[in-house]
């Protein structure tokens, strides 16, 4: 039998659990286990300039592309809890990633060891799990039950500590006989996909919901098949857009109190059957007035995860079941029943919410200066086409983007849908384009987003990761000052000073051209709202001609308030900004306007 360092061991496994590319930076406690990286190759890695942006760039990695686990890795320590945040964000939204961290030696765990802490019970609540390996022997184990925990039921991150002479411990492992767990995944019965299709024999105005389980299970093309079979509309939640292309004939928008289109909120309220799958009603989707989501309609929910069932509010059915498992057989049955004439004909419904998508739309097209923000989201439907992958994570421009843009494909929407960090696009970008450097990425980022992990574009020049950076820049916390407002304050959201090195931004603060080339990038700041369109196409040029990320900052307006529910119910939407009345208030809308 082979023998190596346990270390050795954990590296050979990653290889051969399909593991080529790590995240992480290195220390004291985690260097064996980097010694054995660098002796038995393999893995390639990248050095990131913060830990927590180590595993937002695991997490990037691992939703660009079907089959992909980020790993990030720390030393012990502060290094640990520095990746809470990604973790957090990882089990939130259903995303794997395998979290290595260093730990001072077994028998000083419980003396107060130098960057010695209990991150494994720290890490418990925000993973699949969290294990401290005490013993060298159980390395290839621990590694290979990771693995087989993040792949099945609902996927999710898993941490191991390992101590620093556990890491250094021979053992006997052979790789070469190395093979691992088999994936559960629990899938719907025949009788169970009868009995959920069943509903729509009693329903006239069906909608699929469609979460982003379904874009986990790799199953688009199935959603597709599914609702085309069927002529049921589509609304997909802000984890699954990009199940169906925005532009497609079944596409009926998005629903919710923030992240929503009016058509879509519109078409929802007026179904009276609705069926779930992959999606987990999400508060920004269905509101605090769950009667009002509810009321006079019936619900199929279809989970891998079965307690997921009933947590929100209990359905009219529910199967704990792979999205594409239930998706093969929805697809089987409905193609039966259409050869049989017993499926019902869905196409008036159909083209009545096609209709709200074509009249019921927000205006884009304003010529002020400073620039609004809707006008940035115009110029970039023009200027980046259906193969961008956007990343993005929380505030109004992440709100605004959702209801502005358009997605065309699975996994060409990145967002950190619940837990929301700030500082997450930065290095999910990274990790985006990391994993798939032949997709076109746009990040999108308000100022403090941009300015919390900025330091991570440091990393993508250093690595020749090119991508544009969309900064909307209105020094303030705007979604917070937004929420502020019904408190009647506007307190400590306020982000403006005159810079005394570069007056000539007025009050906005900080000169982030000056701050992104001094980590090695490029920038282009606008303020002429007729000018953001020559300066995202030149971004993309020097995307490719340098190897490095191009930030486009555009300077908006002060305030702007996006359309967002007041009471957190999404049949009571407030409009703050103007609507699109004529064909050229909303020139990029999915549909041309139809008066």
């Amino acid at each position: 039998m082979p023998r190596m360092t346990a270390a050795a061991a954990a590296v050979e496994i990653l290889k051969r659990e399909g593991v080529t590319q790590a995240f992480g930076v290195p220390g004291a406690a985690i260097n064996p286990f980097y010694r054995e990286l660098k002796n038995v190759g393999g893995v390639s890695h990248t050095l990131a300039r913060h830990v927590e942006g180590a595993s937002h760039m695991a997490e990037g990695y691992t939703r660009a592309k079907a089959g992909n686990i980020g790993v990030c890795i720390g030393t012990s320590g502060p290094a640990g809890t520095d990746m809470i945040t990604g973790l957090y964000s990882a089990i939130a939204d259903s995303i794997p990633i395998l979290c290595i961290t260093g730990q001072a030696p077994v028998s000083k765990l419980h003396k107060e060891d130098f960057q010695a802490v209990d991150i494994a019970s720290i890490a418990k609540p925000v993973t699949k799990a969290a294990t401290t390996v005490l013993e060298a022997a159980q390395v290839p184990g621990v590694f290979q039950q990771a693995f087989h925990l993040m792949r099945s039921g609902r996927p999710g991150p898993v941490l191991i500590d390992l101590p620093i002479d556990v890491q250094l411990t021979e053992i006997e492992f052979d790789p070469e006989t190395y093979e691992p767990l088999p994936v559960y995944k629990p899938s719907a019965t025949r009788a169970q996909a009868e009995k959920a299709l069943s509903f729509l024999l009693e329903s006239e105005r069906p909608l699929i919901v469609a979460g982003g389980g379904i874009i986990n299970a790799d199953a688009s093309d199935l959603l597709v098949e599914f609702a085309e079979l069927t002529g049921i509309p589509v609304i997909s939640t802000l984890m699954g857009w990009g199940t169906i292309p925005d532009d497609h004939e079944l596409a009926a928008g998005m629903v919710g109190v923030q992240t929503a289109h009016r058509y879509g909120n519109a078409t929802f309220l007026e179904s009276d059957f609705v069926l779930g799958i992959g999606n987990r009603w999400a508060n920004r989707h269905t509101g605090y007035n769950l009667e009002a989501y509810t009321k006079g309609r019936k619900f199929v929910h279809v989970d891998i995860e079965p307690t997921q069932l009933g947590k929100i509010f209990a359905p009219d059915y529910g199967i704990a079941s792979d999205a594409k498992a239930a998706l093969e057989l929805f697809v089987e049955i409905a193609k039966e029943w259409k050869a049989a004439g017993t499926l019902p004909d869905f196409s008036a419904w159909a083209a009545s919410a096609q209709e709200r998508k074509a009249t019921l739309q927000r205006r884009t097209h304003f010529d002020n200066v400073p620039i609004k923000p809707q006008r940035v989201y115009e110029e970039m439907n023009k200027a980046f086409g259906p193969e961008t992958r956007y990343v993005t994570t929380i505030g109004l421009s992440q709100i605004a983007a959702a209801q502005f843009l358009h997605v065309y494909k699975p996994r060409h929407w990145i967002n950190c849908g619940q837990a929301g960090p700030l500082g997450w696009t930065i290095p999910a970008a990274i990790g985006a384009a990391t994993a798939d450097p032949e997709t076109p990425v746009v990040a999108l980022s308000g100022d403090y987003d941009f300015q919390f992990m900025i330091e991570e574009l440091a990393v993508a020049a250093q690595h020749k990761v090119p991508y544009v950076h969309v900064l909307v820049n209105n020094a303030y916390l705007g979604l917070i000052r937004q929420a502020q407002g019904g408190l009647g304050i506007n307190f400590e959201v306020n982000l403006e000073f005159e810079n005394i090195n570069t007056p000539e931004i007025g009050v906005y603060g900080v000169d982030h051209v000056k701050v992104a080339e001094g980590l090695g990038v490029k920038a282009i700041r606008v303020e002429d709202p007729n000018k953001l369109g020559e300066a995202l196409e030149e971004a993309k040029k020097l995307a490719v001609e340098h190897q490095v990320p191009v930030v486009v900052e555009a300077i908006l307006e002060r305030i702007t308030n996006i359309a967002m529910s007041k009471t957190v119910d999404m049949s009571d939407v407030t409009e703050f900004e103007d609507l699109a009345t004529e064909p050229g208030h909303a020139p990029t809308a999915i549909k041309a306007l139809q008066v």
